[in-house]
């Protein structure tokens, strides 16, 4: 299912000491996020991503702006309409969300027994969702009982119980440990493939949107800042916002999911900043640059990243020499698949 944004907006009033303020939550926002895919909504706490996301899933309605599931609009719909409309949709939530009275199968049964499906549909429905997640034995689990990551499973079955086109992640899976976080993420992948959902995964974390997404956009104050395939945004991020959050991944993240650490050896920043991207990360393309100008570099950072299938480097460096000569540099790396940006 495609999902269309068209200047969306949101603004909340907040009460400080007997004085309101207005925050604009959601700043005309405009957004397609492709069908059968899952895209990234990655921002800083208090970007506005979370209020996004509560728009986009029907759980509240714009001030102004349209939002359209396929070819239909639906930020417009009667209380009735909007309620069966929310059933074709999933969440996940950051922190399960799950009921601590009810068993494992009985938290899968929930949305389905609201929805009022027969009770033997209910009965194999749940079997087959925990089979899909993985917890074929822990139908009758307590809640108390399960790990972190088998309390997210439940939530992921429990979401797709009533067979949605979108799934929603809002932050699911910040609770998480490095480990159970890529086992979870695989999971979504794997889910997604076979149900052909349209996935919408609300994050802070970059290593999510690395490892999981095909598209992705920035929030930043309630805007858009950039959007756009992930491979492109890691390897030509326009906005200092997105090149904070490529710069700042976990590394114990990446050690455990077998990326190289990245390597600082000096507190200052470098003038450059380096990307590569597929096998320009086997040649030795600083040397050749050495051999054909003549400029000397500095590397004060370097890393690597697997994105989408290929390996993208970074690297932070000085190229000193006479300004026509750096001209020539950036323009013979760029016609080598490195993009070169100057901070």
């Amino acid at each position: 299912m495609r999902i269309k944004l068209e200047n969306l907006n949101k603004t909340y009033i907040s009460v400080n000491e007997g004085a309101k303020n207005e925050v604009h939550a959601v700043d005309g926002v405009s957004l397609e996020i492709p069908e059968n895919s899952i895209f990234g909504i990655i921002g800083k706490s208090g970007a506005g991503k979370s209020s996004l996301l509560r728009l986009v899933s029907l759980l509240e309605s714009p001030d102004s702006g349209t939002v359209y599931y396929g070819d239909k609009r639906v930020d417009n719909l009667s209380k009735k309409d909007l309620i069966l409309q929310r059933r074709r949709t999933g969440m996940i939530f950051q922190n399960f969300n799950l009921f601590s009275s009810r068993t494992a199968g009985k938290n899968i049964a929930y949305p389905m027994e609201i929805a009022k499906y027969p009770k033997e549909k209910i009965k194999a429905r749940v079997k087959e969702m925990l089979s899909l997640v993985g917890l074929e034995d822990k139908i009758n689990a307590p809640v108390s009982t399960l790990s972190g990551g088998q309390k997210q499973r439940v939530a992921i079955a429990r979401a797709l119980s009533t067979e949605p086109d979108i799934l929603f992640c809002d932050e699911a899976t910040s609770a998480l440990d490095p480990n159970t976080t890529r086992q979870i993420l695989s999971l979504i992948k794997e889910i997604q493939q076979k149900m052909s959902l349209t996935v919408v995964m609300v994050t802070h974390q970059m290593e999510v949107v690395r490892d999981a997404c095909e598209n992705v956009a920035v929030i930043e104050d309630g805007r858009v800042v950039e959007s756009g395939s992930v491979k492109e945004i890691f390897t030509n991020p326009k906005k200092q916002t997105t090149r904070d959050f490529i710069k700042n991944i976990a590394t114990e993240g990446a050690k455990q999911a077998n990326d190289r650490e990245e390597i600082k050896w000096s507190r200052e920043s470098g003038s450059f900043i380096l990307y590569f991207v597929g096998n320009a990360t086997e040649k030795p393309i600083l040397s050749m640059m050495a051999k054909e100008f003549d400029i000397t570099f500095n590397i004060l950072a370097a890393g690597i990243s697997h994105v989408q299938g290929d390996e993208v480097g970074y690297m932070e460096l000085d190229i000193i020499g006479k300004d026509d000569e750096i001209i020539r540099v950036i323009e013979w790396l760029r016609q080598n698949n490195v993009r070169v940006q100057k901070k």
